[in-house]
């Protein structure tokens, strides 16, 4: 079994380096343990070890263990970030059980998002996911080239405009999947694009604050965290192979 408490103190001292290296305050950047794959007992070590954070890719799988976990960290509750794909079906039970949403792909889920999230009298945070790298495996608005795509653009600030009229929801930035490569050098021009659609949105959008980039994963979240991200989602790298 992996050792959580060693693994999250040398995650913790590389977000750390990263921010420094960059001129960056490492409180600034928001360590999300994602733990997919995880039984509840391992999410409750990481809790003990001092994770107050936790991502989930699916709504069910994560629910039950929100629900497991609940009376036995009811003094100070963790934040369960929603980070996966949510299908329309789902996205009732997104609203009921978790506290932020990174993943609102497409101008449907946010209006479903914030339908439900009227209905229980909440203004849910989410995260717009961009899909800047192009993969037809990744879900995400289609911003790949955006810099010199002008009807990506368009389209986009568009959908953009829609949604921060949206009552249920408070747009708090942005959020992107870069593909897996052996070489983290290789998706920093990716990180450096959400970046600069961030500036473009913060221009633009002026209301609304695009604090948060949620970007990074154990194979790149150093290099993410010089490019500007205050969101990395880190799983292998704490809790080891799962499942």
């Amino acid at each position: 079994m992996a050792d959580i408490a060693k693994n999250l103190t040398l995650v913790r001292e590389r977000i750390a380096q990263a921010a420094t290296r960059s001129g960056r305050d490492p409180q600034d950047v928001t360590l999300v343990a994602v733990t997919k794959t995880c039984p509840a007992d391992v999410v409750l070590t990481a809790y003990e070890a001092g994770v107050r954070h936790f991502g989930e890719n699916r709504p069910r799988e994560g629910i039950s263990k929100i629900t497991a976990l609940a009376p036995y960290l009811s003094d100070t509750p963790p934040i369960w970030h929603m980070i996966g794909h949510i299908q329309s079906r789902k996205a009732r039970q997104v609203v009921e059980h978790y506290d932020t949403v990174h993943s609102v792909d497409r101008l449907k889920i946010a209006h479903r998002l914030s339908h439900y999230a009227e209905e229980a009298g909440r203004r849910v945070p989410v995260l717009l996911e961009c899909n800047i790298s192009g993969e037809g495996s990744k879900y995400g608005f289609p911003l790949e080239d955006w810099e010199e795509d002008d009807a990506r653009q368009k389209a986009f600030f568009a959908a953009v405009a829609e949604i921060l009229e949206l009552p249920g929801l408070q747009v708090q930035g942005l959020m992107t999947m870069p593909p897996y490569v052996e070489d983290p050098e290789e998706v920093r021009p990716l990180f450096v694009s959400l970046r600069l659609l961030r500036d473009a949105l913060r221009q633009r959008f002026a209301s609304s604050s695009w604090h948060h980039l949620s970007m990074g994963m154990t194979n790149d979240f150093e290099v993410a965290v010089e490019e500007g991200a205050t969101l990395v989602r880190v799983g292998r790298g704490i809790f080891g192979a799962q499942g």
